[in-house]
């Protein structure tokens, strides 16, 4: 697990990670993940770049910021978190709900962006996705369920790629906290209602970007990976063969080498 620490940003708590050396790079999680579901790849990435990774304000150890919790709102936290750190560019890597705000970030100030990679993410509103999602993407019961069923969603996300008792009991931890399961309520009907508009910018984005997938992510399936490909010119597509949702924790190695690999 990786060692972390505090900062306090505008009075606020953020649990972070920070390991490594070289140019930078920010890992943007998911959920129900913290910044530990990054512990195999950080450790990985840390032999090329500085590997900052930290919890969404209102997840895991982090308190909540005010304003809304759209990806554009996330990704000015982002820059902001780059502001406190003193880190003029950062390559953004985004998984899960944590692809959405790395987009959305190089349409608000591609200059503080270096380079982008995306994840298994939902970045297509009209695409296909598991039916577990599609259920998740209906507002009531996405509510509901996060409120009054946090174990049943959580097993159901995890079940397949995180069997490690110690990064299941770190991410159940966090995501039982009623407090953290309502930010995320809160980010994904930001999520619902802006997507739309964030992936009608998406051939305006001029950052370099690199799309790594999972070939057997059955939450969101490649055809999200094309069309993200085909929206962004001059992006880089990679599938790792055999990859379920939950890649950047137990086949890391994979997905180190392909990051790796987009920086040369």
């Amino acid at each position: 697990m990786l060692t972390t620490r505090y900062e306090s940003i505008d009075g606020k708590r953020l649990r972070l990670a920070r390991l490594g050396s070289g140019p930078p790079i920010v890992l943007l999680h998911g959920y129900p993940d913290t910044l530990q579901i990054w512990s195999n790849l950080a450790a990985l990435l840390a032999r090329d770049f500085e590997v900052i990774a930290f919890d969404w304000p209102g997840t895991g150890e982090s308190e909540v910021w005010s304003g809304g919790a759209t990806p554009f709102d996330l990704g000015r936290r982002v820059l902001r978190i780059l502001d406190h750190l003193e880190i003029d560019r950062a390559t953004l890597a985004g998984h899960d709900m944590g692809g959405q705000p790395a987009l959305a970030a190089a349409t608000i100030d591609p200059s503080r962006i270096e380079s982008l990679v995306v994840m298994n993410s939902l970045v297509m509103w009209d695409a296909k996705t598991s039916w577990e999602i599609d259920l998740l993407r209906r507002f009531r019961f996405n509510r509901f369920a996060l409120r009054h069923l946090p174990r049943l969603v959580f097993e159901r996300a995890v079940r397949t790629s995180v069997a490690s008792i110690d990064i299941r009991e770190e991410l159940w931890r966090q995501f039982r906290k009623r407090e953290a399961r309502e930010v995320i309520v809160r980010m994904c009907a930001g999520y619902e209602g802006t997507l739309p508009r964030l992936a009608a910018l998406y051939p305006g984005i001029a950052t370099p970007l690199h799309i790594v997938w999972g070939e057997r992510d059955k939450h969101f399936p490649v055809a999200q990976a094309d069309a993200l490909h085909r929206a962004v010119a001059g992006s880089t597509l990679r599938i790792i063969e055999g990859a379920r949702h939950w890649m950047v924790w137990d086949r890391a190695e994979d997905v180190a080498r392909e990051i790796t690999a987009a920086k040369r």
